[in-house]
């Protein structure tokens, strides 16, 4: 059972937020990431990244863990929630195979349609 298991205080990220330099901007600290993969999700880039469901389809990217409330409400503002965004809870599969429990965020309409 992994310490992030059940963790809502987790997020997986694939996008810009996979930038150090840019979470730190954004969160003002450094916070813990960890290699990870979600499977059944494809990453496409429009304007910005953004994935949809696809079946045999896998993302890579990492779950940043011990975030709190302002650090979801700072990302969720970077994100444009819920314009741009909606965040949804996922598994998705650490390096040695663990499941981790977190959020993501996936597109909204405005953003596929954009």
């Amino acid at each position: 059972m992994s310490a992030l298991e059940g963790n809502c205080g987790a997020l997986f990220v694939y996008g810009s937020l996979l930038d150090e330099a840019r979470r730190v901007e954004l969160l003002g600290r450094k916070v813990a990431a960890t290699p990870a993969r979600l499977t059944g999700y494809e990453c496409r880039r429009g304007r910005y990244f953004y994935i949809v469901e696809r079946g045999g389809a896998e993302t890579t990217g990492l779950v940043l863990s011990g975030l709190g409330e302002r650090d979801f409400a700072v990302l969720d503002r970077y994100e444009e929630v819920p314009r741009l965004y909606t965040r949804a809870k996922v598994e998705a599969a650490g390096a040695s195979g663990t499941v981790l429990r977190c959020w993501v965020y996936l597109p909204a309409p405005a953003l596929l349609e954009a």
